[in-house]
């Protein structure tokens, strides 16, 4: 889901997915493998992805689901 930003799977530990971006190793997300996720979980993810990309919320919501 997150390839078009440049995340792989790292590992998985339980019900929570690591993923790493390929261009900087230091750039790490762990996202729940739940369904569905929680708002308030979504939106944090949204905000620390838009932080890590040097995007905004929404252009991290247009690239990924409105492409």
């Amino acid at each position: 889901m997150l390839k078009p930003l440049g995340y792989e799977v790292t590992r998985q530990v339980g019900s929570h997915i690591r993923l790493t971006r390929l261009k900087s190793n230091k750039d790490h997300i762990t996202i729940p493998n739940h369904k569905p996720i929680k708002v308030g979980t979504l939106s944090a993810i949204l905000k620390l992805l838009a932080e890590q990309n040097g995007l905004t919320k929404q252009e991290i919501i247009d690239v990924l689901f409105l492409k």
